[in-house]
């Protein structure tokens, strides 16, 4: 058994909590491989902090060669869209039974405010093949009406797909290996956010088991942009009403969702290889 971290994050401010959680993230995975936006657009200090704290960092595509697998590696993407696909495959070198995909952004969240709920969803993932972390009533409750909105909708067309009621744009999900595998080789990257349809979609088509379950933990994570720590329920509640106060958020999560239905559609369309 053993479980990689696989991760995309495009820093704003996270840095000193990134410092104090990491202890508890290399306590619990076995491996932790971030991908990050091309590296021109990474502020220096974030490159020079992630080096400090011990991770071998990496340009372009390419993952560590078959004799270097370093616990800890982050490596910035060439093309953004390409970032979950890239994280995902970079946690296949490490030779661990599971996979746990998180948004960082999310997952610091996640850590900070509700340690036991997340190490249970770590204990969870590693009993499925593909485990769908959902965000609980009130985790939802806490987001901005564009995301709730639109992602109902998005959620509503890759359930019907899969059989199943989710809430498959939470921020997190896990794989067996060959749930992860798999994936990878029937995997058409470019759609980022588009994965939330694709993966779950891929791996009903294969026969894989879509098991699903609720956290409290995965409550909106935006606020916390620049800040020290987590933000509160007050300062999430004052930023959600910032956020759906700006037309041009409800026409980008409206684009999410055509992403998502589109890339969801696509997948349960397409020739899939068996391996």
């Amino acid at each position: 058994m053993g479980i990689t971290l696989a991760s995309t994050w495009n820093p704003r401010g996270e840095l000193a909590r990134f410092r104090k959680s990491l202890a508890e993230l290399r306590e619990t995975y076995a491996g932790i491989r971030i991908v990050l936006p091309p590296e021109a657009s990474i502020e220096p200090q974030v490159i020079e902090t992630i080096q400090a704290l011990g991770f071998e960092l990496q340009s372009g595509p390419q993952g560590a060669s078959p004799d270097a697998q370093p616990e800890l590696l982050a490596a910035s993407t060439t093309e953004w869209g390409w970032g979950r696909y890239q994280a995902l495959q970079l946690a296949l070198e490490i030779p661990a039974t599971h996979i746990q995909y998180a948004d960082f952004d999310r997952l610091l969240r996640w850590v900070e405010t509700r340690p036991a709920e997340w190490r249970a969803a770590v204990a969870a993932v590693q009993a499925c093949d593909c485990l769908i972390i959902e965000r609980s009533e009130a985790a939802y409750c806490t987001h901005p009406q564009a995301l709730i909105q639109t992602e109902a909708i998005s959620n509503r067309v890759v359930s019907y797909l899969v059989g199943k009621s989710m809430d498959f744009s939470a921020g997190s999900k896990g794989f067996s290996r060959r749930a992860a595998e798999f994936l990878i080789a029937n995997c058409r990257p470019g759609r980022a956010l588009g994965t939330d349809g694709e993966w779950p979609v891929l791996l009903h088509r294969a026969g894989f088991a879509i098991e699903s379950m609720n956290a409290d933990g995965l409550d909106w994570e935006s606020a916390d942009r620049y800040r020290d720590q987590a933000a509160d329920v007050h300062s999430q509640r004052s930023a959600a009403e910032a956020y759906d106060a700006d037309p041009a958020n409800w026409e980008r999560r409206v684009q999410v969702a055509l992403e998502i239905v589109q890339a969801a559609q696509d997948a349960n369309e397409r020739t899939v290889k068996r391996i």
